[in-house]
């Protein structure tokens, strides 16, 4: 899936379920991490993935905060 693809579908949750899906990107990566560490080499992709997926998410919630602000 391309990244414009999931920055789309991203866009299109509410907010609760942005930090819903922050809270488990958080979780999978204690999880990938720790097999990190046992030697599973797949489990860097998958890091390098999370971390940037977990970033657009952070952003879209900022971004939000922010429109809120400038409408209040």
């Amino acid at each position: 899936m391309k990244s414009t693809d999931r920055l789309n579908k991203l866009r299109d949750l509410t907010d609760e379920e942005l930090t819903l899906r922050r809270d488990e990107m958080s979780e999978e990566d204690f999880r990938l991490r720790f097999q990190w560490t046992m030697g599973q080499s797949e489990a860097l992709t998958k890091m390098r993935q999370l971390r940037k997926d977990r970033a657009r998410i952070l952003t879209i919630l900022r971004e939000r905060e922010l429109e809120k602000r400038k409408a209040d």
